[in-house]
């Protein structure tokens, strides 16, 4: 299953999330006190790893200011009980067929089903199925004789009636595994028996950690198997990374009290220290020279008051530059948490089991070099295998090539802009930057500044586009029609290129609003854009004249910089460009595909027709126009450099 959204009401600060749209990496970006926390508590508590955490409590966990009104509401029957958390996961290939095998492909109507819990921590989940459907399939497939299929042709399609002629039938094995299917699916609904039989071992769990899970460092052995044994609710969130490398080493907790050896009990015991060693020093750029160390012995007067009695274990971290041992819980509270996450997370996924990982301000206590090492380890050890939900107020802690998995959190009711709402609105979830206070935007802020550092050039006019080969053209285009006298771009124009469309909108809402500086964007225009595009305009980032497309000018619905020069000019630097590459020539007519845009056909007749070696890019294209310009200025169609001379026009005219 994958999780597509979640949604969380009368939680804590939270009042209504509105709809929170997950991907594999997602990151709820705000401010202290913004309500991400309770965001992550409140999923966790659908399905939790530590089952002891799974229940909602009304008095700690329901608004405070309407706690009271709440329950009278509820006692009195005036309101229904509160759904504090939903969730909506998409149902994988997988999972769809083994329903399939058994009750056919039409018996799943939504590839989707949506859990709900509510304040008397009662878990439900709607599935749609086409019951009829699905039970036809089920008898249509099963291996009966013609007698007893002529008697089902008469009965109701429903479990009670296909179980009371199948019950009249001879109780061949057949008959008798129908019978008990049918029975389970006669207790509740199709739906339930699909789900704990086919569903419920798939449904991933979540796993929670913040701040308050790091290692101590030190535990006293016997008092952790008092804590283990006698109610796991009363374990420490320190004990699970520590219970979890005790795991990892494949040890239980008696047998470091009574060892079988001391040289085994050594030899596990390095063992995993060594494996943590190596899965630390791979994502931690701080120090090296790091070594895990793990012991255990018996306890002494001088140790911990708590630790005097009995048996021991110490975790310390050796440097072998220094070459001194200390307590691990004495190091950089930064390196504690990394070790610590490390610790359980190895623990809990050799189970093999599917898990979201949720990360309370992950790196919180780390170094900016030291958030970037840990946005590696989310991107190459984590993606692909769970998804990941993690807050953060930190600007290192934002990818600023994957804006798009930002979602900012809120809090309307203690924002200063917003006082005039009461303090009800409580925490919202934006799935744009666009309605953002700034307080909220200034992480992304801070990303994007350090990203614009290192790759991007800006001005007091700045005409954003979406990248390198966009820059080429325009630079190259220009130059040619101011040699033949006619309109190019104004110099005072700085032509920004920000990596791709999706970070467009995240540009012009960040910078749009600084004083004195003016921006426009050329941009390319395809139907599954155009909702963002319209958003820099509606929501006033822009006056509407500053957003131009490549469509406005090619007078087509959709339209690429590539578009600008027509089919026949383009692919003739396609060909000159991979000349060596291409098996032939291309011709317009071999891009038989109907799409809108030449890169859109060209890369459907390269899927068919592969480079010799090496990939297709767009870049080079453009990067040979502009090398070549000079001799290919007469070869330019006159359209084509209408187009770009009316887009230049266009830009001119925004100038002060």
């Amino acid at each position: 299953m994958w999780l597509k959204w979640f949604h969380v009401r009368d939680y804590q600060s939270v009042r209504d999330s509105g709809r929170v749209t997950v991907s594999e990496i997602t990151s709820l970006v705000g401010k202290n006190e913004a309500g991400k926390s309770a965001l992550l508590k409140a999923l966790y508590k659908l399905n939790p790893v530590v089952a002891a955490d799974a229940n909602f409590d009304v008095t700690i966990d329901y608004p405070r200011m309407d706690v009271e009104d709440y329950r009278h509401g509820v006692e009195s029957g005036k309101r229904k009980v509160a759904l504090p958390i939903q969730a909506c996961f998409a149902l994988d290939e997988d999972e769809l067929a083994t329903i399939a095998d058994t009750f056919g492909e039409a018996c799943v109507t939504n590839p989707e089903i949506t859990f709900s819990k509510d304040y008397n921590n009662s878990r439900t989940y709607l599935l749609s199925v086409d019951t009829e459907k699905g039970l036809q399939h089920l008898v249509s497939q099963a291996d009966l004789s013609d007698q007893t299929r002529e008697a089902l042709k008469g009965a109701a399609n429903t479990a009670d009636g296909l179980i009371q002629i199948l019950q009249a039938q001879e109780q061949t094995a057949e008959v008798k595994r129908l019978v008990r299917i049918l029975s389970e699916i006669k207790k509740n609904d199709l739906s339930s028996y699909i789900f704990s039989q086919m569903l419920n071992a798939r449904w991933p769990k979540f796993l929670y950690f913040d701040e308050y899970y790091q290692m101590t460092g030190h535990e006293n052995i016997e008092a952790l198997m008092q804590r283990e044994g006698a109610n796991p609710s009363q374990l420490k969130p320190s004990d699970y990374p520590l219970l979890g490398l005790i795991r990892l080493a494949r040890l239980k907790l008696p047998e470091l009290i009574n060892p079988a050896s001391t040289i085994e009990l050594k030899s596990k015991l390095e063992g995993a220290s060594n494996h943590l060693t190596r899965q630390v020093l791979r994502y931690w750029s701080q120090n090296r020279h790091l070594r895990m160390t793990f012991d255990v012995r018996p306890a002494r007067p001088g140790d911990p008051p708590e630790m005097r009695q009995g048996t021991n274990i110490w975790g310390g971290v050796y440097d072998t530059r220094h070459q001194v041992t200390t307590e691990l819980g004495s190091r950089s509270r930064g390196f504690v948490w990394f070790f610590s996450f490390l610790a359980w997370y190895s623990d809990v996924k050799q189970n093999d089991e599917p898990m979201i990982l949720l990360l309370d301000e992950p790196g919180l206590t780390l170094h900016a070099k030291a958030q970037h090492d840990l946005l590696r380890y989310f991107e190459t050890e984590l993606k692909g295998t769970h998804q990941l939900i993690y807050t953060t107020h930190s600007p290192f802690m934002i990818d600023p090539e994957h804006f798009e998995r930002v979602r900012i959190v809120q809090d309307k009711s203690i924002d200063s802009e917003l006082e005039s709402s009461g303090g009800t609105e409580g925490t919202r979830v934006l799935d744009d930057v666009f309605a953002a206070s700034p307080d909220s935007l200034f992480p992304l802020q801070g990303a994007l500044g350090y990203e614009l550092n290192q790759t991007l050039f800006i001005g007091p006019y700045s005409l954003v586009v979406e990248g390198a080969a966009d820059l080429l053209f325009l630079q190259a285009m220009s130059a040619i029609l101011q040699e033949e006298n006619r309109v190019g771009l104004d110099p005072r124009w700085t032509i920004t290129p920000v990596g791709g469309s999706a970070k467009v909108p995240t540009f012009v809402a960040l910078l749009g609003a600084q004083k004195g500086m003016t921006i426009a964007t050329l941009i390319d225009s395809q139907s599954a854009d155009q909702q963002k595009i319209e958003g820099l305009y509606r929501e006033k980032l822009l006056k509407k004249a500053n957003v131009l497309t490549f469509a406005d000018f090619t007078k087509t619905a959709e339209a690429d910089i590539e578009d600008m020069f027509g089919a026949d000019f383009y692919l003739g630097l396609i060909n000159a460009e991979f000349a060596h590459q291409l098996r032939s020539e291309i011709e317009v007519k071999a891009l038989k595909s109907k799409e809108p845009r030449i890169l859109q056909r060209l890369e459907k007749y390269l899927v068919d027709n592969p480079l010799k070696e090496g990939a297709f890019s767009h870049y080079r294209p453009a990067r040979y126009f502009n090398e070549h310009s000079r001799n290919l200025a007469t070869k330019l169609p006159r359209e084509a450099k209408d187009r770009f001379e009316a887009a230049f026009k266009a830009l001119n005219a925004l100038l002060k």
